[in-house]
């Protein structure tokens, strides 16, 4: 694991700066002034603030601009708590993968191997419900195909791992298991009913145990189904269908409709550790490590691939980075690392449901890992052909860009 030097992040100030193996010299160095550009941008697309914190073998850089807080005019800095949405994903993988190399759990085996109530079918094995290939609905298409009313009718309720399920199963399967790449919530909500299953004790404490604990990710909680973000927090806001209302504060939310796939509360200093831990090797054994990074194109020219719980993008330096994207109401995350996890970097938008700012933001990639401003070529999505965007919420449910 890597050593981290300590002391408060001020904008675009190199606070500490270790000895820097060789393997990280041949990654450019970070462009600052691009990061603040892709954040004023997002701005004025339409979030209230945003933040990026780069760890660069402990030499850090935070940039943050505008509001953390709309009602308090709070400004937002690069230690604020957030929901980290689907980045949660790339936590209970780790969680699974450790329980693999334990012997508990076969990748290839049917997953009904380890469930309490079985699958509609026996082919979906481990591995496709990891990688996105078990055909298995995503509820969220249901839950928020009307983004604010669907938000408001979940917020403060508590489901079971099996309610969820089943209002997946509900539906018959989207694909023959293992025959294609499409992304479902459902897949790591069953993935949060095996570890629960396999272990006897909850996902909470297996975060906390093998995770949170090990890494000192002290600003990092699964609080589920309490609903308040503790410490400093920014808070978020979504973004209606109907885009000339006002933005809703969606801060307090059980995020129970979620769970072990969305529900983590984290930071950025605390993301970056976590994908700096998990890339160098800290958290897997090389075998497990290696099935998460095996990556599998999931767009026509190869620059976005999914593995097992992990996003790959292939930017246009020719540089691969690994991580997460996160969707939750009120917020966007981005949080990526190098190939060997000697650089990482986490940038959040408070505002979700506005695909332009999520795009944007997303350039925080290009101006960390590549030195470049982004480019409108290299700010490629899975948007449909129509301009629609489409987000790990809900995610057959093709939303305006603007």
């Amino acid at each position: 694991m890597r050593i981290r030097a300590m002391g408060v992040v001020l904008a675009g100030v190199t606070l500490a700066t270790l000895a820097t193996p060789s393997h990280a010299a041949a990654l450019p160095a970070p462009n600052i002034e691009a990061v603040r550009a892709v954040q004023r941008q997002a701005m004025a697309q339409g979030a209230p603030g945003a933040l990026t914190l780069i760890d660069d073998q402990a030499t850090y850089y935070g940039v943050a601009g505008g509001k953390a807080n709309t009602a308090t005019g709070a400004r937002m800095d690069t230690g604020r708590r957030f929901r980290i949405g689907s980045v949660t994903k790339t936590f209970s993988t780790v969680v699974l993968m450790q329980l693999v190399s334990e012997g508990l759990v076969n990748l290839d085996a049917p997953a009904n191997t380890y469930l309490p109530t079985p699958l509609p079918s026996a082919s979906i094995t481990v591995r496709h419900l990891l990688s996105h290939r078990s055909g298995l609905y995503d509820y969220t298409n249901d839950m928020f195909y009307y983004t604010v009313p669907g938000f408001e009718a979940v917020r403060n309720k508590t489901f079971s791992f099996q309610e969820l399920i089943n209002k997946s199963t509900a539906h018959p399967l989207t694909m023959t298991p293992g025959s294609g790449y499409s992304y479902s919530n459902t897949n790591f909500v069953v993935i949060g009913q095996i570890i629960e299953h396999l272990t006897g004790k909850p996902v909470a404490e297996q975060y906390r145990q093998r995770i949170f604990e090990p890494l000192k990710l002290t600003n990092t909680s699964y609080v589920h189904p309490l609903t308040d973000i503790a410490g400093s927090a920014s808070r978020g806001y979504l973004r209606p269908d109907d885009t000339t209302l006002p933005l809703v504060d969606s801060t307090e939310q059980t995020v129970s409709w979620a769970q072990s796939a969305g529900a983590i509360i984290s930071s950025a200093e605390d993301l970056n550790t976590f994908f700096g831990a998990l890339l160098s090797g800290a958290l897997l054994p090389q075998s497990a490590l290696r099935q998460m990074t095996t990556m599998v194109p999931v767009n026509a020219d190869g620059s976005q691939s999914y593995g097992l719980g992990l996003r790959a993008r292939k930017l246009s330096c020719g540089v691969t980075v690994y991580g997460h994207t996160g969707t939750v109401q009120g917020y966007y995350t981005w949080a990526f690392g190098s190939a060997d996890g000697s650089r990482t970097m986490t940038s959040m938008a408070n505002t979700s449901n506005n695909g332009t700012v999520n795009t944007t933001l997303g350039g925080t990639l290009e101006a960390t890992f590549c030195g470049t401003a982004p480019t409108a070529a290299s700010l490629r999505t899975a948007s449909a052909a129509n301009g629609g965007f489409r987000e790990d919420i809900a995610p057959d449910v093709v939303r305006g860009r603007g």
